[in-house]
C-alpha cells in the first residue's frame, strides 16, 4: 500500500506540474509578399530558448507557466521585431507576424519561395554576393533547380547542362571532369556556394539544390581562379531544414546502368536548431562501347546550428570515389588534308581502344563551412571557409593520330593531387545614405593551389583504327614501357590575396547604379622539378578588376533593362625578347539587356547582347620566333535569349538561343583572323516542354519532350589544317507520375541515336533508355 501510495502521489505530481506547465506558444512567420518565412529564428526571451520555423513558416515554444513573454525575431537584412504575448493555462497563445518590408535575403540566404512558375527560381546571394532580386542584378544568369534535374532524370552535369543556353556539348575529361561551353570559352564547375569548391573528377548531381550559370567575365568578385572570360558554373548544394523528411531512389537503364540515392533530413535536437541533411549516391554502368565502364560513390553530410539570435554555423562535406576507364579523347593526324570531318574519318563510333584493365581511380573531398554574425540591423559578418582536394591514379589516355587510318594510344600512369583552400571574410551591408539605399559588400579573399604530379607518358605500338583487327592492351605492356616514358615529377602552386569591394546604389527606387573593384595581388611560386630540386618561373603580379552595372526598371519588378561593364584577367609570367615583364591578360565585356518577370511569374527571361574584347595575350615573336610577345587579341560577341514559361497551369516551357561570333584579332600567322577550336558552334538552341496533369485520377501523371541542337564547330581550325566536328540536333523524351509519396519515370535520351562529338573528339551516348523510381517520406 506504502508503494501505491508513493506512485499516485508521484504521478499526481507529475501531472499537477504539467498542468502548472500547459501552456504554449505558437505561430507563423511571413514575408512581404505572404509567402512563409522558413529557417528563421524565433527567441523566447524569458527563457532564453531558440528555434526555428519549419518548411511552413510555422514555429512554438510549449509547457510554458503562465505569465508574460516576449518573442524575438531576427532575420539577416530586417531589424529586430520584439513582441509581447501573455500565456495563460490552457488557453494557446498565437502570435503572427509578417516582415513589414521585402526581405530578399531571408529568401535567398535558406531557401527559395515556391512560385507559380515551378522551373523559375531565379533569386540568389551567390550572382552578386549581395541581396539582389534578378531584376536588380545587371547581368544575366540562368538556373536550373532541382525540380528540372528530377523531371528530366538528369544523373549527370552533362544532362543538367541541356538547359543552359550556350553550355553545347560537354567536354569530359579522362578523369571524369566536365568542362562547358560559354560565350565562346571553355568553362568549368570550379564554384560551389559562392566560393572555391573545383573536382577535377567527376562530380554527383545528387546533392544538388540548383545550378547556376553565371555569364560574362566575373573576376571582380570571384577572382581569375575560379571563372573564366564566358563566366562560371556554381553549384548550389542542397541544405538542412527545419524538420523530417527525404527520399531514396533508383535508377537503371542501358548499358548496365543502376544508380541508388538516398537524401535525409532531420532536426538534432528538440529545439530545432540544429539541423543535419545526409545526400549520398552510388551509380555502376557500363559504357556503350565495346569497353569501359565506371563505378562511382558519393557522400554528402551538411549540418547547420543556429548557435543564437545573431549567430549561425553551416558546415558541408563532399565526397566522391570513382573507379574507371579513360573515355575516347581523339587526336587525329594533320599532316595529309586541309579540311577533314570526325564523320568521314572511319574512326569507329563504339570502340574505346583502351582496356578494362588499365583503369584511373580519383577521389574528391570538399569541406565548407559558413559562419553568419548578425552584426547590426544593416551589417552582417559572412565567414567562409573551403578546402577542396582531388587525387587521380592509376592510367589515362588518349588516341593520337599518326596518318588518316593509323594511331597510338598514349597513357599517363602515376599520381596527381590537386588542393585548392579559399577563405573569406564578408562584411554585407544594406543601409541608407541620405534616404537613398546602398547594398554593399566588402570581402576579404585568399586563395592557395597547390598540385603535384609523379607520372610518366608512354605511348603504344601503332594500329589501324579503321580496320576490324582487335586490339588489345593491358598493365603489363603499359608497365614495361614505363622506364622508357617521358616522367613528370614536379610541383607547382600559387597564392591570391584580394580585397573587393561592391556598392550597389538606388538612386530611385527603380534606377539602380553598381559600382564594384577588386585588387588582387598573385604569387605563382613556379613549377618545382622534384629530381633536381630545381625551381622555375615564379613572379609577383598585381592587377585590378572593376565591375559597373545599371538597372532601371520600367515596370517594377516585372521589366527592366540593364547594362554592364566586366572584367576578367588571367596572370601571365615570364617576359619579351627586351626584358619587358608580361602584365595580366585582360577581358572586358560590355553588355546590355533586358529581364522580364510577367503574369505573375508565368514568364521570366533574358534578352542580352555581349561584347568581349580580351587583350594583351601572349603569342610567338613574328620577328623572333624564339620568344613571345604580348600584343595578341580575341574577340567574342554575341546574344542570348533564355526563358522559363507557364502558360497554363502544369505546362511548363524551358528555351534558349545562344550565337556567338568569335574570332582571334592579333595572333599566330595561323590562326588570326579564326574561330578559337575550342569555342564550340557559333549556334546552339535548347528546348524543353513538360505537361503534368494537375487535377483528377490522373493527377501527377505528365509527359516532358525536348532537345538540343548545335551546328558544326572545329576541333583544330588553322589556316593549314582543320577537323571539323559536325552540326547535331538531339532530342529526348520522358514520362512521368510524381505522388505525394512516391515518384516514378520513364527517359528516352537521343531518340534519334544521333551521332554527336565533344570538341575533344569523345563520342557522345546513343539512344539510352532510364527508368527510375523514388520514395518519398
Amino acid at each position: 500500500m506504502k508503494c501505491i501510495a508513493t506512485a499516485v502521489f508521484l504521478f499526481g505530481g507529475l501531472g499537477w506540474a504539467l498542468a502548472q506547465n500547459s501552456g504554449n506558444i505558437s505561430g507563423v512567420l511571413k514575408q512581404h509578399n505572404g509567402e512563409v518565412l522558413r529557417e528563421a529564428t524565433v527567441e523566447l526571451v524569458e527563457i532564453n530558448k531558440h528555434t526555428l520555423t519549419d518548411q511552413d513558416g510555422k514555429f512554438s515554444f510549449e509547457h510554458l507557466t503562465d505569465g508574460d513573454y516576449h518573442i524575438k525575431i531576427q532575420v539577416i537584412g530586417s531589424a529586430e521585431k520584439t513582441i509581447e504575448v501573455k500565456v495563460v493555462q490552457n488557453e494557446p497563445a498565437v502570435v503572427n507576424y509578417q516582415l513589414e518590408k521585402e526581405n530578399i535575403s531571408a529568401i535567398q540566404e535558406i531557401t527559395l519561395s515556391t512560385v507559380t512558375n515551378k522551373f523559375s527560381k531565379k533569386e540568389s546571394p551567390y550572382v552578386s554576393k549581395l541581396p539582389l532580386k534578378n531584376m536588380e542584378t545587371p547581368q544575366v544568369y540562368i538556373s536550373v533547380p532541382k525540380e528540372l534535374i528530377q523531371e528530366q532524370i538528369a544523373v549527370n552535369l552533362g544532362s543538367i547542362s541541356k538547359n543552359i543556353p550556350g553550355a553545347g556539348i560537354p567536354m569530359l575529361a579522362n578523369q571524369g571532369r566536365v568542362t562547358f561551353l560559354s560565350r565562346g570559352f571553355t568553362t568549368e564547375p570550379m564554384v560551389r556556394n559562392g566560393i572555391s569548391g573545383f573536382a577535377y573528377t567527376t562530380i554527383d548531381p545528387a546533392n544538388l539544390e540548383k545550378i547556376e550559370a553565371i555569364k560574362g567575365p566575373s573576376a571582380t568578385l570571384f577572382g581569375s581562379n575560379l571563372s573564366t572570360y564566358g563566366g562560371l558554373f556554381n553549384r548550389v548544394t542542397k541544405k538542412p531544414f527545419n524538420g523530417f523528411g527525404g527520399e531514396v531512389s533508383f535508377t537503371a537503364g542501358s548499358w548496365n546502368y543502376n544508380r541508388f540515392t538516398a537524401d535525409v533530413n532531420t532536426a538534432v535536437n528538440k529545439d530545432k536548431t540544429v539541423l543535419f541533411r545526409l545526400n549520398g549516391a552510388a551509380t555502376f554502368q557500363k559504357s556503350f562501347q565495346d569497353l569501359g565502364f565506371s563505378n562511382a560513390i558519393s557522400i554528402a553530410p551538411s549540418i547547420s546550428y543556429q548557435i543564437n539570435d545573431r549567430l549561425s554555423l553551416l558546415f558541408d562535406i563532399e565526397y566522391g570515389h570513382e573507379k574507371a576507364t579513360s573515355v575516347v579523347r581523339f587526336n587525329p593526324f594533320l599532316g595529309s588534308n586541309k579540311v577533314q570531318s570526325i564523320a568521314d574519318m572511319g574512326f569507329p563510333y563504339n570502340r574505346l581502344f583502351g582496356s578494362n584493365g588499365i583503369p584511373y581511380e580519383t577521389e574528391m573531398m570538399n569541406i565548407f563551412a559558413q559562419m553568419n554574425y548578425k552584426i547590426s540591423d544593416s551589417w552582417t559578418s559572412q565567414t567562409l571557409v573551403s578546402r577542396a582536394k582531388s587525387t587521380i591514379d592509376g592510367y589515362i589516355t588518349a588516341i593520337n593520330g599518326t596518318s588518316d587510318t593509323m594511331a597510338r594510344l598514349q597513357v599517363m600512369k602515376g599520381n596527381t593531387n590537386f588542393i585548392a583552400t579559399n577563405i573569406q571574410q564578408n562584411f554585407i551591408g544594406d543601409f541608407q545614405i541620405l534616404g537613398h539605399r546602398n547594398r554593399m559588400i566588402v570581402g576579404l579573399d585568399y586563395y592557395n593551389n597547390a598540385n603535384s604530379f609523379d607520372r610518366v607518358t608512354v605511348n603504344g605500338a601503332p594500329f589501324d583504327f579503321t580496320g576490324t583487327a582487335p586490339y588489345a592492351v593491358n598493365q603489363d605492356a603499359i608497365n614495361n614501357l614505363a622506364a622508357s616514358g617521358t616522367p613528370r615529377i614536379e610541383k607547382n602552386g600559387d597564392n591570391s590575396y584580394a580585397v573587393y569591394v561592391s556598392d550597389v546604389f538606388n538612386i530611385t527606387d527603380r534606377f539602380l547604379a553598381m559600382v564594384s573593384l577588386r585588387a588582387d595581388r598573385y604569387q605563382n611560386m613556379g613549377v618545382t622539378n622534384i629530381a633536381q630540386n630545381i625551381t622555375t618561373g615564379d613572379y609577383w603580379q598585381t592587377n585590378f578588376s572593376p565591375k559597373f552595372g545599371l538597372v532601371y526598371e520600367v515596370v517594377k519588378d516585372k521589366v527592366s533593362v540593364f547594362g554592364n561593364y566586366m572584367n576578367g584577367f588571367t596572370n601571365k609570367g615570364g617576359s619579351d625578347i627586351s626584358g619587358n615583364t608580361f602584365k595580366p591578360e585582360q577581358a572586358n565585356q560590355k553588355e546590355f539587356g533586358v529581364k522580364g518577370d510577367l503574369f505573375g511569374h508565368r514568364l521570366v527571361g533574358t534578352i542580352s547582347y555581349y561584347d568581349i574584347d580580351v587583350k594583351n595575350m601572349v603569342r610567338q615573336d613574328p620577328v623572333n620566333p624564339l620568344f613571345s610577345v604580348q600584343d595578341g587579341g580575341q574577340r567574342s560577341k554575341g546574344f542570348e535569349v533564355e526563358f522559363t514559361a507557364n502558360p497554363v497551369k502544369g505546362f511548363n516551357i524551358i528555351a534558349g538561343y545562344a550565337y556567338n561570333d568569335s574570332k582571334m584579332t592579333k595572333a599566330d600567322a595561323k590562326i588570326d583572323g579564326l574561330r578559337p577550336a575550342l569555342s564550340g558552334p557559333s549556334n546552339l538552341y535548347n528546348l524543353w516542354m513538360s505537361y503534368q496533369m494537375t487535377g483528377g485520377q490522373l493527377k501527377g501523371l505528365g509527359i516532358g519532350f525536348g532537345g538540343n541542337k548545335g551546328n558544326h564547330s572545329f576541333q583544330t581550325n588553322t589556316t593549314t589544317a582543320k577537323v571539323i566536328i559536325p552540326a547535331y540536333t538531339t532530342l529526348d523524351a520522358t514520362l512521368f507520375y510524381d505522388h505525394k509519396n512516391f515518384r516514378a519515370g520513364i527517359k528516352v535520351n537521343n531518340l534519334t541515336n544521333e551521332k554527336t562529338w565533344s570538341v575533344r573528339l569523345t563520342p557522345q551516348n546513343p539512344t539510352q533508355v532510364l527508368g527510375s523510381i523514388a520514395y518519398k517520406f
